[in-house]
């Protein structure tokens, strides 16, 4: 008896998501050749196409492993089936080239190198052997190569490094991991590195392995070299070299703010940090971001500089992600290196980081005593990216750019094609349109005309990538912002209408709930704390707790105002806002106190005019001026050489007391006003029993955790809510999230916390979007 004969059948599959530059292609067509289907394979816009064609249950398959086998670096978020006629035809699954016809697919971050490149990096038999630029389909840079898209290589900076026979066969074959690796390259024919001196240092010029063995020296011998990455520039120093790093943060006028460190391996890490499992996943992972560790006492005789992270309860932590990198390190049999090496962003203080190689020769100099170059152009600035990993295993990202931009977020409600431009201080810009949005990189703060063009060149950036073309602009309500002014001119020039205008304080909360997923059809209980924003009435708030959804806000309760003598000039004097808070409170500046002590005579003299008589004082409810002032009524920190240094070094204190005490303080809570008097008459009096600082911080620390949790409950028995979304760059202090996220759960609250999106005014431009979605929707 003859066996039925099985019907073929024919589908069109169109796969979306990160598709592109992650070897996808060739992983259908090895499907489809394993499973003996025919067809195509093809990138369009919108990302991948495909047409099989095969026996029913093999089709199946096809389409089921589709979605769940996808190669590594891939984030398949949709796949479309239709079914087509079949055409009977017998070839073999084909790659075809790139359908550049409109629509919109998603480019994938850089990555760290895999241990295949690693590999080959590292032995002397591959013809990549030390090759400072080899890369795959399954690592290296994407995003801050491409200049539009398709993602194809003529729409790289990679376009002007032509192929030699060797790599072309292997970016042609659609076995080879190399297949359409956009970046692919050898020593034959790709970038080269060269190191540049700085005149009068010294140094001799040097080409490839000589510019990095010459690098690996200058680090050694205490010199300050400036290394070309993925995404800008860094500046390197052994951090073992005191004067080395003492000299690089002269060089950068770069005060206390502490420094960031690459480690050469997980050996080195653990030398200098407590490392959990989760930080170990998080440092490890493709990308590569700064980890924030515990230090710890010196191991093995590697000992950082003093210089390194003073005063601050973490130390930032990152490891090679790039070959040039990894052979900066040296590899077995180089000349000795340093293991550890400050790597900081390549600029001068307040400014964005560099990426061009002409200007890097201007703007760096005197800053690095040579320059570790390579010809490969960056098409976009990318910083490194920073989080920390919480007590429960989870990330809390403060910085999201480099390994995670432009991977895209799914927002909860739909959004109109839109721009919002965040805030003035850790710029980033949001993209939206429908259910997604997409973060540009870390800008930095708007306060010079560098500032503003890097963010005009992101801006025209991310829209070449994404494909979204604004029809509204939101930003910031301040009406003092640069943002603010940029917003207008952008708003302007695409609609012709004025931007929306956000409140700060609104956009956090919003920001959190779009993370989570809310769709805003019930309010949330809204903690935003902060040092700085701009209130309803004109004053500076930052210590709110709101009764919010995206289409408003009420205005619950808040931290009691106090005079901010000098406005944002006074901020970086933690002892006069101690001093402002006093004399809001009615405790006398007797001389005893620290704060007082900090000040001379005339300072006090000053103050107390201004204060008496209102002289350039606003009044400000910010929570992180509060931690500021409490910093220097402890003794802790009096002048502020960067931001957050005060509640930085007051954090610090407190988790050395932790658990060593229970104590906090209790605020006084009424009329929806939380009043830090009775918090700071408490401290004053604890001061004089001699009772350490940092038992008083961390009573203090306690104290706001549990007036939180007071006004939560005043919220919920008012208005209903149980979601508490926590938001504002005060909650970057791991000791009061985490004290907070417990009273809240144990009283039992849904705790919203940020995860991928930033707590501080890096993810404000989200919630800027989303709230100003449902703005244009009530007109």
């Amino acid at each position: 008896m003859t066996a039925p004969v099985t019907r073929a059948v024919r589908r069109r599959v169109t796969v979306c998501g990160t598709v592109q530059g992650v070897g996808f292609r060739p992983f259908v067509h090895r499907l489809a050749t394993d499973l003996a289907l025919t067809g195509f394979v093809s990138n369009t816009a919108s990302g991948v196409l495909i047409e099989v064609e095969g026996p029913p249950d093999g089709v199946a398959r096809f389409c089921d492993r589709l979605a769940t086998e996808p190669p590594p670096l891939a984030a398949v978020t949709g796949v479309g089936v239709e079914d087509l006629p079949v055409t009977g035809v017998d070839d073999a699954f084909t790659i075809r080239s790139t359908d550049r016809s409109p629509g919109r697919t998603l480019l994938p971050p850089d990555t760290a190198t895999c241990a295949d490149c690693l590999r080959e990096l590292t032995d002397p038999a591959d013809r990549r052997h030390r090759h400072p630029f080899v890369t795959c389909t399954h690592c290296g840079p994407r995003f801050t190569i491409a200049t539009g898209m398709p993602y194809d290589r003529a729409v790289t900076t990679m376009s002007g490094f032509p192929m030699c026979p060797a790599c072309a066969r292997e970016y042609g074959d659609p076995g080879d991991r190399r297949f359409h690796a956009q970046p692919v390259a050898c020593p034959d024919c790709g970038p080269r590195l060269r190191l540049v001196p700085a005149p009068g240092s010294g140094v001799r010029p040097a080409r490839d392995a000589d510019a990095l063995a010459a690098a690996r020296a200058l680090l050694a011998a205490g010199r300050i070299v400036a290394v070309k990455g993925l995404g800008g520039y860094h500046l390197a120093c052994d951090a073992t070299d005191a004067r080395a790093v003492d000299a690089l943060r002269a060089r950068k006028a770069r005060g206390g703010k502490p420094f960031a460190v690459m480690c050469a391996d997980l050996d080195a890490v653990r030398r200098i940090a407590v490392l959990s499992a989760a930080e170990t996943t998080a440092l490890t992972g493709p990308r590569r971001p700064i980890v924030l560790l515990r230090g710890r006492e010196p191991d093995g005789g590697l000992r950082l500089a003093p210089g390194v992270c003073p005063g601050s309860p973490h130390l930032g932590v990152l490891l090679p992600y790039t070959p040039v990198h990894t052979l900066l390190f040296g590899l077995p049999g180089d000349p000795p290196g340093p293991r550890v090496l400050v790597m900081t962003s390549g600029n001068r203080s307040g400014e964005p980081i560099v990426t061009d190689d002409a200007e890097a020769l201007t703007r760096l100099a005197g800053l690095a005593d040579a320059w570790l170059a390579h010809d490969r152009p960056i098409a976009s600035p990318c910083d490194d990216s920073l989080l920390r990993v919480r007590g429960d295993g989870t990330e809390q990202v403060l910085r999201r750019s480099r390994g995670y931009v432009p991977r895209p977020l799914r927002l909860p409600v739909p959004v109109r094609p839109a721009l919002a431009v965040g805030g003035d201080l850790k710029n980033a810009l949001c993209l939206g349109v429908g259910d997604q949005a997409w973060f540009g990189p870390h800008i930095g703060d708007m306060g010079d005309l560098a500032t503003l063009d890097a963010a005009r060149r992101a801006e025209s950036q991310l829209r070449s990538l994404t494909g979204v073309s604004p029809e509204l602009v939101a930003a910031d309500r301040h009406p003092g912002y640069h943002s603010l002014r940029w917003a207008r001119r952008r708003a302007a020039h695409l609609s012709g209408r004025a931007p929306v205008c956000v409140q700060h304080h609104h956009a956090h909360i919003a920001s959190a709930m779009a993370e989570h997923g809310l769709d805003g059809t019930a309010p949330v209980i809204g903690v935003a704390f902060d040092g700085t924003g701009y209130g309803d009435d004109g004053t500076v708030w930052g210590g709110e707790i709101l009764l919010a959804d995206y289409t408003g806000y009420r205005r619950f309760a808040h931290l009691a105002p106090a005079p901010l003598p000098g406005g944002d000039a006074g901020v970086a004097n933690p002892c006069r806002l101690a001093l402002a808070r006093l004399w809001a409170a009615g405790v006398r500046w007797d001389p005893d106190l620290p704060c007082v002590a900090a000040c001379a005579p005339e300072e006090l003299t000053f103050l107390d005019r201004q204060l008496t008589r209102g002289l350039a004082c606003v009044a400000t409810s910010g929570m992180g001026r509060l931690f500021d002032a409490v910093s220097s009524l402890v003794g802790v920190c009096h002048r502020a050489g960067y931001e957050a240094q005060a509640a930085l070094e007051l954090e610090a204190a407190a988790a050395s007391a932790w658990d060593a005490d229970a104590s906090a303080y209790a605020f006084g809570i009424a009329s929806g006003t939380c009043d830090p008097a009775p918090v700071l008459r408490a401290l004053v009096a604890d001061l004089r029993r001699g009772t350490p600082s940092s038992v008083l911080a961390a009573r203090f620390h306690r104290g706001v955790a549990r007036a939180v949790v007071d006004l939560c409950r005043r919220a919920r028995r008012a208005a209903g809510p149980t979601a508490v979304a926590l938001s504002g760059g005060v909650f970057a202090n791991a000791l009061l999230e985490e004290e907070c996220t417990a009273l809240l759960a144990d009283d039992g609250f849904t705790v919203l916390r940020h995860g991928e999106v930033p707590p501080n005014d890096g993810g404000l431009a989200l919630g800027q979007l989303v709230v100003a979605a449902h703005e244009r929707q009530k007109e």
